[in-house]
């Protein structure tokens, strides 16, 4: 079932477990609220900072975003046809068009992207135009990376269940129907 994306309509998605499904500190929790406005997706991005190391680039786009301290949105339609978004707390993005999972068809969408650190949190407002989205968007999923080494934790909204974290497995996350969208 595909969805009318209606101006103005709201999603909050609150990452509050590991990726496999286990319950985390609330300290931990991340949110995303995304609204569609002006034919645009808007994201606004509310995080822990965990002082991960900064990237060794200036800020703007970023291939392996997905390395550092991120928190991540997928929008998923019908024919495994996605698009992901990555936000990093230092102003890095990355947003990517994929068909076929991990098939990239687009790695440089743009998008606008604008992050702060204040204190021990994160905010950030991405915007991306309503087209670069798949047409028919059903499902969606937020996911969180942070800490290095042994120490790396990835989060998820809806767990991807597996033997290892993938991200790309969309047939475990939310429908947009459930969620009121």
């Amino acid at each position: 079932m595909s969805l009318d994306l209606r101006p103005g309509h709201l999603v909050r998605i609150c990452i509050d477990k590991t990726w496999d499904g286990e319950p985390i500190a609330s300290s931990e929790e991340s949110r995303v609220e995304l609204t569609l406005e002006s034919g645009a997706l808007e994201l606004r991005v509310d995080a822990p900072f965990f002082d991960d190391p900064e990237p060794p680039a200036p800020a703007g786009r970023l291939w392996k975003l997905w390395d550092y301290e991120v928190v991540e949105v997928f929008v998923a339609g019908p024919g495994a046809v996605y698009t992901e978004i990555e936000m990093g707390p230092y102003g890095h993005f990355l947003a990517l068009a994929l068909q076929g999972v991990r098939q990239i068809t687009d790695a440089h969408l743009p998008i606008r992207y604008h992050a702060e650190i204040k204190g021990d949190r994160w905010s950030a407002t991405a915007r991306i135009d309503r087209a670069l989205l798949p047409p028919e968007p059903e499902t969606i999923n937020g996911f969180a990376c942070h800490g290095v080494g042994e120490k790396r934790r990835y989060l998820a909204a809806w767990p991807v269940p597996g033997s290892a974290p993938d991200f790309h497995r969309i047939e475990h996350f939310s429908r947009l129907i459930d969620l009121g969208w």
